[in-house]
């Protein structure tokens, strides 16, 4: 067996060229010109067709693939089960993909079928049962049936997240419940999704946190902050990063060059021109010793050792390959 017939050797630390997060216990790597999809134990599960030039991550048990400009989608068998064909498309999500076909964006179902026909200038991905959809100058929001829940009339719109939606009247942003309702009025400069009962909102340049009603749960006051991930948010003081708790008090002191979201239970923070990952007390769990590192997802994260990128799990052990590639 070659070199070229392999992609590691059984029991060798596996190392790619690019490498995503794992999504629905796949994950997208190359090394060279091979695209693979590994699976959790570092065996590789899908060989992509060599014709692809490109794939996104598996959703609901689809992956966008690209080819000569154009996408089509492939299942967990690698097969092309709907040909590239769109000039744009998304992962499926609420069980349809938005797709571009010529300058317009309809939705197609997991069979290749037109859904909805193509015919809004922009289209998002379904989130509780709605997706926001742009209509000329102004977003609305429709049902996977097709059908405007939310009639066009805002400069910008949100996906909705525990039952709010981030839209812009007037240069301002407020948010609208699903029925259309406006629940918490256009005021701030910028508005985000809502995540553990909080959403990030500015004021000018400081970052600030509201509640569901739209009480302000935490002053602005940061020069920038991240959304909450398992009640921690990330927040910027200064030139250095820390994190706050749902309360706004700092649970974990200003004191790195970067800090992530927290995922499973670690956030991944640089500290001088490394990365490591700390819990949610501020201990380092994983050394800085990584060029650049990304959150954990089912149980591994991906790191960037040089100009490789490597899996490593919460005990810092690296993904290694169990069997040799054919």
């Amino acid at each position: 067996m070659t070199d070229s017939q392999t992609l590691a050797q059984s029991d060798a630390e596996l190392s790619f060229d690019q490498a995503s997060d794992f999504s629905e216990g796949l994950a997208m790597v190359r090394q060279g010109d091979r695209l693979l999809f590994i699976d959790l134990t570092g065996n590789v599960a899908i060989a992509v067709d060599p014709n692809m030039d490109g794939a996104a991550d598996f959703s609901e048990d689809l992956a966008l693939v690209k080819a000569n400009g154009v996408y089509g989608y492939m299942n967990r068998a690698g097969e092309v089960i709907i040909p590239p064909q769109y000039l744009g498309a998304a992962s499926f999500s609420g069980g349809l993909a938005a797709i571009r076909s010529g300058t317009r964006y309809g939705y197609i179902n997991p069979a290749g079928e037109l859904a909805i026909e193509p015919q809004f200038s922009l289209a998002g991905s379904f989130a509780e049962g709605l997706a926001a959809v742009k209509l000329g100058e102004r977003y609305g929001f429709i049902a996977p049936t097709g059908k405007l829940v939310i009639d066009p009339q805002f400069e910008d719109a949100w996906r909705l997240s525990q039952g709010r939606a981030a839209v812009r009247q007037g240069g301002r942003w407020g948010y609208i419940d699903p029925a259309g309702t406006v629940v918490i009025e256009p005021q701030f400069d910028g508005a985000f999704r809502f995540m553990d009962g909080r959403a990030r909102v500015r004021q000018g340049g400081d970052w600030g946190f509201i509640d569901l009603q739209g009480n302000r749960a935490i002053a602005p006051q940061f020069s920038f902050a991240s959304d909450f991930a398992e009640g921690r948010a990330a927040v910027l003081v200064g030139a250095k990063w820390g994190y706050i708790d749902r309360q706004g008090q700092m649970a974990i002191a200003p004191q790195f060059d970067y800090a992530a979201d927290f995922s499973e239970g670690l956030a991944a923070v640089k500290q001088g021109d490394r990365y490591g990952y700390i819990d949610p007390s501020g201990a380092w769990i994983i050394d800085p010793q990584f060029d650049d590192a990304a959150a954990f997802s089912e149980g591994w994260a991906r790191v960037k050792l040089g100009n490789q990128w490597r899996y490593v799990n919460r005990q810092g052990q690296f993904l290694k390959a169990l069997r040799l590639i054919p």
